[in-house]
Order: C-alpha cells, then structure tokens, then sequence
C-alpha cells in the first residue's frame, strides 16, 4: 500500500512482505556462534549480527539521520495503512482518520520521534550487546504499562524498511536490508521478553495483594 504523505520527498516504495523476514546464511552463523545476554533473566537470544552487519547499518544510519523526524511520520501513516487495528493503541490520536490531519498531529510527531531516538541508540550500541540487550529489554518493560501488546512491535521494523529504501537509493543492497532485519528481529524479541517479564511482575504483585488478610473484601467489591 503506498504512502499518504504527498509531498514529503520521499517515495513510497514497496511494502516488504512479513515472509520475506528469513535469515540468511550470514545471520544464521552470527546467531550460533554469538554469545548470549539474558536481560533479567528473561530468556535471550544470540546476538544475530557480525562485524560486517553491523558497519552496514552505522553507515546506512549516517545517512538517514538528517530526515530522521519525516521518517518517523512515515513509518506510522504506512503502519495505520497496512495494520489499521494498531491505532487503537494510541488514545491522543486513534480517532483521526484523516491520513493527511494526521501526518500533521503533534503527538504523532512526537512519538515517530521517539521510536527513531531508540533506534538511533540502539545503532549506538551495536558494539555493547549487553546494553543493547536492556534498552530493548526496558522498552518492552514499559510497553506493558502503556498496554502496547507484542503482536504490533515487529510491524514496525518492517515498516522502517519499506520507508528507507528510497533514500538510500543505490546504497540499499540485499546486506544491508538483511542486516536492518536481523537487527531489528532482535529488538523486537527482547522487547517481547521485557513485556512479559513486567506482566509476569505485575500478575505476581496482584496475586500477592489478593492473598494479604483483609482484601478479601476487594473481591467482595468486584
């Protein structure tokens, strides 16, 4: 589905179907051979990216700073686009249905700009895998509180790629689309365990309350 942000100086480009998110060869070494880092506890997985992944995102990185904020913007009118139902996740600005009212919203705006300060830090730390590991890991913690569920964070990965391939032009080859989807395969995994990690927190705190002598007149109340 194309982009509805006429006149951003960006061309749509084409959508990348959720099949085609498979590692290669490449990933797949990566993934055996790497060390891993359980933030918490919760369960991690190998660090997926090599040496040469790594340059090929911090370069790409470089270029696509300077138009950071008008890729953000893009990156959510393409995911309303393709996956309308996550909106409703997002109380300042899930009744607007005007794609072009709603590329001008402040709020959106502000949060497209917020998911690229993350990905900018988390280029940052490609060469500090454990950090790497709990800034994800945190931001799935806060997701919870937020009630953003699992199931929309990977649409966004593959919604970033969609948009970025046209200004990089030539400089987007199949490496550098493989190294974007690996990366942010991780991410979104230690963001599902950080999720579930504060749910599993969360449930333990509301069982413990209802045990405590004297609540059971709050249940009583339900």
């Amino acid at each position: 589905m194309g982009c509805a942000l006429s006149g951003s100086g960006v061309s749509p480009g084409k959508t990348i179907p959720e099949s085609k998110w498979c590692p290669s060869a490449e990933s797949q070494a990566a993934s055996k051979a790497g060390p891993e880092h359980g933030g918490d506890g919760a369960g991690a997985v190998p660090f997926p990216l090599v040496d040469a992944q790594k340059e090929r995102i911090q370069e790409s990185w470089r270029i696509l700073h300077d138009n950071i904020a008008r890729v953000g913007i893009i990156v959510f009118i393409r995911l309303f686009e393709t996956h309308p139902e996550c909106k409703d996740v997002f109380f300042l600005f899930r009744d607007i249905d005007d794609l072009q009212q709603l590329k001008m919203n402040k709020e959106l705006r502000a949060h497209g700009l917020r998911v690229m300060s993350f990905i900018e830090k988390s280029v940052a730390r490609l060469d500090q895998e454990d950090k790497l590991e709990q800034l994800a890991f945190e931001l799935g913690r806060s997701h919870y509180r937020y009630n953003a569920p699992p199931k929309y964070y990977e649409y966004v990965g593959i919604q970033f790629i969609s948009t970025v391939q046209p200004i990089l032009k030539e400089r987007w080859t199949p490496e550098v689309e493989e190294a974007w989807q690996s990366l942010f395969k991780y991410l979104t995994a230690a963001m599902k365990r950080g999720y579930y990690k504060e749910e599993e927190k969360s449930g333990s705190i509301q069982s413990l309350a209802l045990r405590k002598p004297g609540t059971g007149s709050i249940l009583n109340r339900i």
